[in-house]
């Protein structure tokens, strides 16, 4: 099992939410992780570096290299580097990373009915 970059959580009510919206938390990770699990099959699929770019072109290349970093410290993405010139540097989840598609999924289900403009929101 990975390291954990957080802290121990002293446990209260809603400490289990506290610690998985750390794990997620970040302006860019929970897009990250939703890309990752959309446009890759399991288990053999990857996303070059690149390739996440594209589908995010509002963030930079440093914070996506950061949230990247961060995802694969909590042991959510794993990062392979294949020694070729250009270098190619492979993300796909691991095992604990797919554990997040339901939480990922009901946020963008949730999205695209309250947080997305639709026509009622438009005819207002």
């Amino acid at each position: 099992m990975a390291r954990i970059r957080h802290r121990s959580l002293a446990c209260s009510p809603g400490c289990a939410v506290e610690a998985t919206l750390q794990l997620i938390d970040g302006k860019w990770k929970g897009v990250i992780l939703y890309h990752l699990l959309a446009e890759v099959p399991a288990p053999e699929g990857a996303l070059r570096f690149n390739a996440l770019r594209r589908r995010l072109p509002n963030v930079t290349q440093r914070m996506l290299t950061n949230q990247l970093r961060e995802l694969e410290a909590d042991g959510l993405v794993h990062r392979t580097v294949y020694a070729e010139v250009p270098p190619r540097v492979e993300y796909r989840l691991t095992e604990r990373g797919r554990t997040l598609e339901p939480v990922i999924r009901a946020l963008k289900a949730w999205g695209d009915t309250h947080a997305m403009p639709g026509p009622a929101a438009e005819a207002a």
